[in-house]
């Protein structure tokens, strides 16, 4: 991959469980670039609210997004290169945290219910209740073509997750002008 080739950000999203923040970081330590966990962006409220099990709804994710997409123009002030992991599950929610940064590429973790439920409930000091998983697939909106996503099955290793993830870097296309 040439270095025209690489994005200045790669945003790793996908329901809760999908594997976003170790697979993320795995990414950012293989290319040398910044990590950032979305989830540690929460206002206090959040982080509450989603502990005892409640959903979060556009109102509660508006400030979160807005510190997730100031930490994005950051990075392009700063022309640093990072990963963030972010659940960014509807359509509009991608499109606020990638604005004008047409370098941003987007990568969707997937994975069938019964897995993500099976991780959840062996996570541990993770403050989102796995009781939301149903809200959080209900919720999504998974990639549409114009987002051009790499899209990643996470029943693979994280090692060949990050593989694929190079791998889907070197051939994929940039995505329009203008979305």
């Amino acid at each position: 991959m040439s270095k025209a080739d690489v994005p200045s950000a790669l945003l790793i999203m996908g329901v809760s469980g999908s594997g976003k923040s170790t697979v993320g970081a795995a990414v950012a330590q293989r290319l040398g670039w910044h990590f950032q966990d979305a989830d540690s962006l929460h206002p206090p409220a959040n982080v509450v609210k989603m502990a005892r099990g409640e959903e979060l709804d556009d109102a509660d994710r508006t400030p979160w997004l807005a510190a997730v997409a100031q930490m994005l123009q950051r990075w392009q002030v700063q022309k640093l290169k990072g990963v963030i992991a972010c659940s960014a599950l509807k359509h509009r929610y991608r499109q606020q945290l990638i604005g004008a940064q047409n370098d941003l590429r987007l990568v969707y973790l997937h994975g069938d219910r019964a897995l993500l439920a099976q991780r959840l409930q062996q996570r541990s000091g993770h403050f989102m209740s796995p009781s939301l998983l149903d809200s959080q697939l209900a919720t999504l909106e998974t990639p549409t073509p114009d987002e051009a996503a790499i899209v990643i099955d996470i029943g693979h290793s994280v090692e060949q997750q990050v593989r694929d993830i190079l791998l889907g870097l070197q051939a994929q296309p940039e995505r329009p002008a203008g979305n």
